[in-house]
């Protein structure tokens, strides 16, 4: 049988060719890439919210999303995903490509998970890139009409006198009304039950309908009801009164010294977001965060508009995980 020799020569020449001809894949394949970013976006963007539609979370997302839809001239689809907490969700934004597509309304729920969960699918400060704080607002403990009380110290007397009677709500386990009572329970120590939902909505159903009979809910949820009469407001959660319910004792002035809870929303990324649509979404987000109609319709349910940039959402969501793990371990919350 006949043999084809290569020569050495011919072998070393080839090197050269293969390393120029990867050279100009590789080239070709940044320009691609930089003619996709510079073309962002060129599809309509996907907004991942981790809770169920009707919550505060899907309000504000929807409400923000229209608004950089308009601003980017492209639409921002929200695509609603409950379940875990709200750590679905986060898991699978986490693995989804980092094209500017994929985009996360993050929660406060997102800085108390890790202290709350033995492992999750994603690591919230590592997995993402923050793109900018959207929304605070406080919360707002609310009872069921039908318990016998109009103020959050016969609300106390009541459950002392009637331990494992009342049940308290949230969206899920892990969500910031589920931390928001157990700390509420450990320092008050009282006697109260979770009962976790998919979602902001169906707990506020089931909280008017009786079947729960306490929740601390976040503001935009909750205020509509409580303005019905189907709820009944005994405090908020913040430091500061609420400039939609003045009237509204802080659970710090009624008597829960050092209570404070304040529910955040923050827009992200996948990580490894290029710089430039990371900076395009910032610069976007921020004007959207200065709409008049925005705020007029934030004020009314007790939102306040974010102003973190990048940088300083990031030094935030650490701390919020750091302090927020300490008060899961002093108050034995977990989640199985």
């Amino acid at each position: 049988m006949k043999q084809t020799r290569v020569s050495a020569k011919s072998q070393f020449t080839s090197i050269p060719l293969l390393s120029a001809l990867i050279l100009s894949c590789l080239s070709f394949t940044a320009q691609l890439s930089f003619a996709a970013q510079a073309n962002w976006p060129s599809k309509p963007i996907t907004l991942v919210v981790p809770f169920a539609t009707g919550g505060t979370t899907d309000i504000i997302a929807r409400e923000v999303g229209l608004k950089l839809g308009e601003a980017l001239k492209q639409p921002v689809l929200i695509d609603n995903k409950p379940g875990a907490g709200g750590n679905l969700a986060a898991g699978i934004v986490s693995k989804a490509a980092p094209d500017g597509y994929t985009l996360f309304l993050s929660t406060i729920a997102h800085a108390m998970a890790p202290g709350l969960y033995k492992s999750l699918s994603y690591n919230f400060i590592q997995d993402f890139e923050p793109v900018g704080m959207v929304a605070t607002t406080p919360n707002i403990l609310i009872v069921n009409p039908s318990l016998p009380v109009k103020t959050l110290p016969e609300l106390i007397a009541y459950i002392k006198a009637n331990p494992n009677t009342v049940n308290f709500g949230s969206a899920g386990s892990g969500s910031t009304e589920h931390l928001s009572g157990e700390l509420f329970k450990s320092m008050t120590n009282l006697q109260i039950t979770h009962i976790p939902y998919k979602g902001g909505a169906p707990m506020m159903t089931d909280l008017m309908a009786g079947q729960i009979q306490m929740a601390i809910e976040t503001s935009p949820s909750a205020t509509p009801h409580i303005q019905s009469g189907k709820v009944i407001a005994l405090g908020v959660t913040s430091m500061k009164r609420s400039n939609v319910f003045p009237e509204l004792p802080t659970l710090n002035e009624a008597g829960v010294k050092g209570y404070e809870v304040t529910t955040w929303y923050a827009l992200m990324a996948p990580k490894g977001l290029s710089a430039d649509v990371q900076t395009r979404l910032t610069t976007e987000l921020s004007k959207v965060l200065k709409d008049p109609d925005l705020l007029k319709h934030f004020a009314e349910q007790g939102v306040t508009a974010g102003n973190m940039k990048p940088a300083q959402l990031s030094s935030f969501i650490q701390s919020e995980t750091a302090k927020w793990a300490k008060v899961s371990k002093e108050s034995g919350a977990v989640v199985d």
